[in-house]
């Protein structure tokens, strides 16, 4: 039976999940403090946690990466209020897996559980004599269009997403090294796995980590396996992520997370295609190609020196910058629609489309969480529909008062503020094409701007454009 461990200090809230989750046939623990988790979690193990990001004692935070140090491979479900899910959204950099906001929802948490705990589990296989993970894609013929889709993903349809996807076909065919750059949930992990079934290693693993979740002391350990008894713990030979992904490609996510001396470890491994287990004599050969993705200004993480600046340059020969949701208006809607037949296929409901004012909401909206956040509005809006088209009453409150009416005067304040913002964003897109055109060299996108490279680093700053 599947073990879930929910972690609340609402009392009446464990005690309606724990008879819930018992119905549908799952064994669950209940903790009321983060501490009280972590207790349980060093005892027992759990196919997933499900646990609120406000604790009496320790935040979503602090709580995802202790959790992560006591079993890196458990998934985590964060419980959060709307208003928090900006918050939220940034526990995805420690390891969280998926989030549902309060109040729940029977049907709509059954299913994020459902597929939280089906995505995690990956098949054993034997390989040179030890047990490691199956993760492969195979490879499939595609085509160059709008319409372009995967199990969990399409592509937009604006000039910022039919920009990227010719990307993507421009450079999967050979091995350079890839960036991508973009905030959370905007799709970085689904471009590196289009640039990998695109090329020629289509057939071979792919191979996705999350650097920002990994325990630090075992960083070093997953990325470049070890030998037994290297370290304590250490009870049997295992394989690094590198050698399981040997002919495919591996992608590194949040790659500044990086300790310096994995950093170094990572160089040698791209300078010389070998790799050294921890506790190893010999070297591994290893083919793979790197992909890697931020949402944080890489160029300023090397001036800090939180980045090694040679490892930068290695990975950087060519870079993928991901527009906010925010600023691709045209694939709101085009996202919602998708996002829409996924829940009634998940939810099995035939809500057939949106009410002209729930499709004015959702374009207007700002979404801090970028397509993970619509995704997940649009679950819980099916959800709530008993009819064929969705409402306003079944979105978010947060969003519905975001596009609220609001007083003349506020309303002329905030049309001002509206127009600076449309300026704002226009001018950052513009910055950012002509980027893109000249292969981000500065001083011929100055001079195509009609300024100095002084006032456009002022302007990349300002912007925060990685460049």
């Amino acid at each position: 039976m599947t073990n879930i461990l929910v972690v609340d200090d609402d009392r009446d809230i464990c005690l309606v999940l724990s008879k819930f989750l018992s119905k549908n046939n799952y064994e669950v623990a209940l903790a009321h403090t983060g501490e009280e988790g972590l207790s349980m979690l060093r005892q027992s193990d759990y196919d997933l946690i499900l646990c609120d990001y406000k604790l009496p004692d320790l935040t979503g935070v602090e709580l995802l990466q202790k959790i992560k140090i006591l079993n890196s491979a458990v998934p985590v479900i964060i419980i959060t209020a709307y208003s928090d899910v900006k918050t939220a959204v940034e526990t995805f950099r420690y390891g969280a897996n998926d989030y549902v906001t309060k109040p729940l929802y029977p049907d709509e948490l059954l299913v994020t559980i459902r597929e939280t705990i089906q995505k995690n589990q990956v098949k054993p296989v034997s390989q040179n004599g030890s047990s490691v993970h199956e993760v492969s894609v195979k490879k499939t013929n595609h085509t160059a269009s709008a319409c372009f889709s995967t199990t969990d993903f399409i592509i937009g349809k604006s000039a910022q997403s039919q920009s990227v996807q010719r990307y993507v076909e421009l450079i999967a065919p050979s091995d350079i090294s890839v960036i991508i750059n973009g905030e959370t949930g905007t799709g970085k992990e689904f471009v590196a796995q289009s640039i990998h079934k695109y090329s020629k290693r289509a057939n071979f693993p792919f191979l996705a980590i999350d650097c920002g979740a990994l325990p630090k002391e075992l960083t070093g350990s997953e990325l470049f396996g070890h030998i037994k008894g290297s370290f304590t713990g250490a009870i049997a030979d295992k394989q690094g992520s590198f050698e399981i992904a040997n002919g495919g490609s591996i992608f590194l996510d949040e790659i500044g997370n990086l300790s310096y001396e994995n950093q170094v470890k990572l160089l040698r491994v791209i300078q010389e295609r070998r790799v050294k287990r921890i506790g190893a004599i010999k070297d591994t050969e290893i083919d793979v190609r790197i992909i890697v993705a931020t949402n944080e200004n890489l160029l300023k993480a090397v001036k800090e020196g939180r980045l090694r600046e040679d490892l930068y340059h290695r990975l950087n020969e060519f870079k993928i910058q991901l527009a906010p949701l925010r600023e691709r208006k045209e694939d709101i809607l085009f996202y919602a629609d998708f996002f829409l037949q996924k829940a009634n296929i998940s939810l099995e409901k035939n809500v057939k489309s949106f009410s002209p004012a729930v499709r004015d909401y959702l374009s207007n909206y700002y979404w801090h969480g970028n397509l993970r956040e619509l995704n997940n509005v649009i679950r819980r809006a099916v959800l709530l529909t008993s009819g064929d088209e969705i409402q306003p009453d079944s979105l978010p409150h947060e969003i519905i008062q975001t596009n609220g009416l609001n007083t003349e005067g506020d309303m002329i304040q905030e049309n001002v503020g509206l127009l600076k913002s449309i300026a704002w964003t226009a001018e950052r897109q513009a910055i950012i094409d002509i980027l893109v055109k000249v292969n981000y060299n500065k001083s011929k996108a100055a001079e195509l701007l009609s300024i100095d490279r002084k006032t456009l680093y002022n302007k990349l700053k300002l912007y925060n454009i990685a460049a």
